[in-house]
């Protein structure tokens, strides 16, 4: 398959950027909220797993309480 000159691409280019279908306001603010949230469940998670098993290893190798 050959390459296709520049403006050729830019044409393909264009032709198929007005194919997509963009998100509106409202569904990118929902979406960026929701990544939000999951991202802070995620690392409360992930926090409070390390303090317990950070808490674990300490109580076995006798270094806790």
């Amino acid at each position: 398959m050959a390459k296709p000159s520049p403006t050729e691409y830019i044409r393909q280019v264009r032709s198929e950027m007005k194919k997509v279908t963009w998100p509106s306001r409202k569904e990118t603010t929902t979406s960026t909220v929701a990544v939000f949230i999951m991202v802070t469940i995620a690392a409360l998670f992930l926090f409070f797993a390390d303090q317990v098993m950070s808490f674990v290893v300490k109580l076995i190798l006798g270094l806790g309480m």
